[in-house]
């Protein structure tokens, strides 16, 4: 007899384990509050939709830190290369760009909603939309079904896929945390992750638009370095934002009540103090008549001078051959080391991940089930796993999603 399956939530882990457990033979529901399934995931990647990443086993575990051994297992199950050959069985293609992130080949992150859609209906899953889950029903520590805003569920495994707390536009309202810990889930306090910061620097304002390529951050608590990023920022009306600095954030969210938080920005890390001097130097020897404001064009975008020669005190149109040695040095110090002192982080609904969540110590790697309540299976962003920017979250979700459903459609009663 096949096993009835009920998961709330229809997002990237709630979809694909509902297609895994209907595959599997279960009897399939799917709940979720929304309208329409796959609200997140159409904005992810700027609507483009990063699915994962080509990096190796090691550097998807790298990239959730602490808690990424916890992933090895699914992982195992459901990785990249299964991801990808998964999406090309339901008819989108994928291409590897910069970085080795893995977008559909059309660009548009819809494309991937509607294939997931057409999967689910092929696989005789029930599709529950405007349904909203108001608790997890459980007798003997074991989960019986879920009352809804439309009625009781029954079911022999529930599987919890609710998402964060970020962009609660799209659904990702937190209701999953409440649920958990009302069956008494330990959670790990929320808080934004990959979420762009704010900073003291009127100036910045100036610079808002302005992106960044090839540039290192530094994240600075009370003057020591504690952590570093190489690649792409962007300026916005009020601080910093773009791939290293949000890889940077949750360091920096978990250290704003530590203490002093500044970003250091490197503008030319390819370059030494002493190559950078030699160079001026040479920009002296051979072109002294230039106003200061020509010579930074070979070393700094248009929009950044105007403000880079007022932080260090020189009149724009001073000639080179007029810059004194103190001057110098001080343009080659905020080449190296341009401050930002961060005064906050952005709320939690503009983050794109949810940090903290479910415990991992409570849910069973190998099969995502809960250790607390039999059939009760915790999969996505709900669980206190989160990573950098990549496709490596949503290769989480998809991956958890998968063994989820999987265990849940062979679960024993």
């Amino acid at each position: 007899m096949a096993k009835k399956v009920i998961i709330i939530g229809g997002g990237a882990a709630g979809i694909i384990a509902a297609g895994r457990a209907a595959e599997l033979g279960a009897d399939v529901a799917l709940l979720e509050k929304m309208p329409q399934l796959g609200i997140k995931i159409s904005i992810t990647g700027k609507g483009r939709c990063n699915l994962t990443s080509g990096e190796d086993m090691d550097k998807f575990i790298e990239a959730f830190g602490s808690t990424g051994k916890f992933l090895i297992n699914a992982f195992a199950k459901f990785f990249s290369e299964d991801l990808i050959d998964f999406f090309e069985s339901i008819g989108v293609k994928t291409v590897q760009e910069r970085s080795k992130r893995i977008f559909p080949l059309s660009g548009s992150a819809k494309d991937i909603v509607k294939a997931l859609v057409i999967y689910l209906n092929k696989q005789g899953v029930k599709i529950n939309t405007n349904t909203a889950v108001k608790e997890i029903l459980t007798q003997d520590n074991k989960v019986i079904g879920v009352d809804t805003n439309k009625g009781i569920f029954h079911g022999d495994a529930v599987i919890l896929a609710t998402g964060g707390a970020s962009y609660p536009q799209t659904g990702s309202t937190g209701d999953g945390y409440a649920m958990a810990k009302r069956l008494g889930h330990t959670i790990i306090p929320i808080r934004p992750a990959l979420v762009p910061l704010e900073v003291k620097e009127a100036y910045v304002k100036d610079l808002q638009g302005l992106a960044l390529n090839n540039v290192t951050a530094s994240v600075c608590l009370d003057g020591k370095v504690i952590a570093e990023a190489f690649g792409e920022m962007l300026f916005t009306h009020f601080g910093l934002s773009g791939p290293i600095i949000l890889t940077l954030s949750k360091t920096i969210v978990d250290s704003l009540p530590k203490g002093k938080v500044e970003v250091s920005i490197d503008l030319k890390p390819a370059l030494s103090k002493e190559k950078l001097d030699l160079r001026f130097l040479r920009e002296i020897k051979e072109h002294g008549n230039k106003n200061i404001d020509n010579l930074l064009k070979n070393l700094l975008p248009q929009s950044m001078i105007p403000v880079f020669i007022k932080l260090a005190g020189i009149s724009h149109d001073k000639k080179v051959h007029q810059i004194t040695q103190k001057e110098r040095t001080e343009i080659i110090n905020l080449l190296k080391d341009m401050r930002f002192a961060i005064t906050r982080h952005r709320p939690l609904d503009e983050a794109i991940v949810t940090a903290g969540g479910v415990s991992i110590k409570e849910i069973d790697p190998k099969t995502m089930e809960s250790k607390i309540i039999k059939n009760l299976f915790i999969c996505g962003e709900v669980v206190d796993v989160d990573a950098k920017t990549g496709g490596y979250n949503l290769q989480a979700a998809f991956s958890t999603g998968w063994a989820a459903g999987a265990a849940a459609a062979i679960c024993k009663i």
